[in-house]
């Protein structure tokens, strides 16, 4: 990993830290225990831009950061949110790597704006589909266990938890891929990023 990259990691990282602490909060109006954030985007941008390592790393530090530091309703919550993180990121990345394949390097970004849209929608329909369906067998799981890691509740009540869960986690992946996507694109189209 070489400086630039290095440097890029920890914008990335304190943006995101940034955003997860103080940026906006809209409670979903289905549960207002769950909230929209945007720190979930620097992190995609950090993992499309800059290739999985830095995204791995921008998501493991934020979630550090915030366990010790901001852990919030449920200690173990941050956990929760880099499994949700890291299932996205692997079902949106699933298409990058199947449409930009056998590029080379110079023309992957040409072929990117070529075909953003059809991208875009391909990651995020299997980032939403990733995302939700690890989320819920974890938060399955996970709520079932007692605090700090769950919140000790039923099979029933963890099985009623779980359509709020798939809602939240589909509409988070629905605005986070094509924004990061959009990002990325533009950003490269201007500077070279790797």
């Amino acid at each position: 990993m070489n400086t630039k990259s290095l440097a890029l990691i920890i914008v990335f990282v304190a943006l995101t830290i940034a955003l997860n602490i103080a940026g906006p909060k809209i409670p979903a109006p289905y549960a207002p225990f769950l909230y929209y954030q945007l720190w979930e985007i620097p992190i995609v941008i950090a993992f499309l831009a800059l290739g999985p390592i830095a995204g791995l790393i921008t998501s493991g530090i934020n979630t550090l950061i915030l366990l010790i530091y901001f852990p919030g309703f449920l200690p173990f919550g941050p956990v929760y949110n880099l499994i949700a993180i890291l299932a996205m990121m692997l079902g949106a990345y699933i298409p990058y790597i199947i449409s930009t394949h056998g590029h080379k390097k110079e023309s992957v970004d040409n072929f990117l704006r070529e075909h953003i849209k059809m991208i875009s929608v391909s990651a995020t329909a299997l980032g939403i589909i990733f995302r939700v369906a690890i989320t819920s067998m974890t938060n399955y799981f996970f709520l079932q266990q007692s605090p700090p890691v769950g919140l000790a509740y039923s099979s029933g009540a963890s099985l009623a938890f779980l359509p709020l869960s798939a809602l939240f986690n589909a509409t988070v992946a629905l605005y986070t891929i094509p924004v990061a996507l959009a990002t990325v694109v533009a950003i490269s189209s201007r500077y070279k990023i790797h």
